[in-house]
């Protein structure tokens, strides 16, 4: 019997290091990883213990007490919108706002114990001879983490359903000879793939609704924008990351190699798009990157609608631009499609 298994093992591992390709990504991908983190948090805010938003007027001379802002373990962030801002105040997701555009004014949120603390900061930091800032208030709970993760974590199940489960699949038809025999049939690459793309997107729609009901049952977390909306941007992020996974099918004859590619192409982005943790104390570079990737934009068009109460014409740029990068990626899978 051991001589069997043996037999077995010692063919199967010969047959893996065979696959130069796969091998390589199984050997790569640990260390890419590794740099990947290293990249993101290159600007170890990790110990910062505030978080102040911040809006300027280039044009304006008003400015906040340079003490205040060389304050240690305080990360300082950069809006544009005072509604957007004000709403990460009431939720406790920045610790107080400072407006530097004309009059000097600050808010902070009544309720939270870190927001007494940062304005405290800020009152120590000015002179006698200087004005404070006018202090404006706003109240509201706190969001709860698994109000904020719960989109990423919904985006996150789409990604990786829709990449392993065609570009994983088509590539094992290829090996194993059934694209081979469809070739034969009248059926064209565009005809194949798009059915792939249409079965796939009922699969993760279907699992991604269950996980939301259940979700909802057990720990009733927020949902403050428009079921449409909703609905619209995960039929357009699945179906730019399932034609993704057939541009990685198009030409690869192994699941190994497939695998690796896969892997590679998905743990950045489950790494910078924001799924378990904000890009905002990330490095300027990597969000340059994050911006990038599909899933960035499915992740937060999923939170302005269930966070936020975004509506389909708020979200209408991010579901534009996933739907429309579905096409073109489509295209191109159909252009490199090979059946043997």
């Amino acid at each position: 019997m051991w001589h069997r298994i043996i037999s077995i093992l010692t063919a199967r591992n010969r047959e893996f290091y065979r696959d130069k390709a796969g091998l390589g990504w199984n050997i790569i991908m640990p260390v890419l990883l590794v740099f990947g983190f290293a990249f993101i948090f290159s600007d170890d805010t990790g110990d910062d213990l505030f978080k102040v938003g911040i809006l300027k007027d280039p044009e304006s001379p008003a400015s906040i007490s340079s003490t205040f802002l060389a304050t240690p373990h305080i990360t300082i962030v950069d809006m544009e919108d005072l509604s957007i801002e004000l709403l990460k105040v009431e939720r406790h997701q920045h610790d107080l706002l400072l407006d530097m555009r004309g009059e000097l004014r600050y808010w902070i949120n009544e309720h939270s114990n870190k927001g007494y603390l940062a304005e405290r900061l800020l009152q120590a930091s000015y002179i006698d001879t200087e004005p404070v800032p006018g202090r404006q208030t706003v109240s509201g709970r706190a969001l709860r983490y698994v109000d904020w993760v719960l989109p990423g974590v919904l985006a996150m199940n789409i990604m990786f359903s829709s990449l392993w489960g065609v570009g994983w699949v088509v590539v094992r038809y290829r090996k194993n000879g059934v694209l081979r025999r469809l070739q034969a049939t009248p059926l064209s690459a565009f005809e194949f793939l798009s059915a792939q793309i249409l079965s796939r997107l009922a699969v993760v729609l279907g699992a991604s609704i269950l996980v939301y009901v259940g979700a909802d049952l057990f720990l009733d977390f927020m949902m403050r924008g428009s079921y449409l909306a909703l609905l619209l941007v995960y039929i357009a992020g699945s179906l730019c990351l399932i034609s993704l996974g057939l541009i990685v099918a198009a030409r690869l004859r192994t699941e190994e190699l497939a695998d690796g590619v896969l892997n590679l192409m998905s743990w950045p982005m489950l790494l910078m798009s924001g799924v378990w943790f904000s890009m905002e104390g990330a490095s300027a570079a990597a969000q340059t990157m994050s911006s990038i990737f599909p899933l960035t934009h499915l992740v937060n068009a999923a939170r302005r609608v269930m966070i936020d109460g975004a509506g389909v014409i708020q979200v209408l740029p991010e579901i534009i631009i996933l739907g429309g990068t579905g096409l073109i990626l489509l295209l191109i899978a159909a252009t490199m499609f090979r059946w043997d």
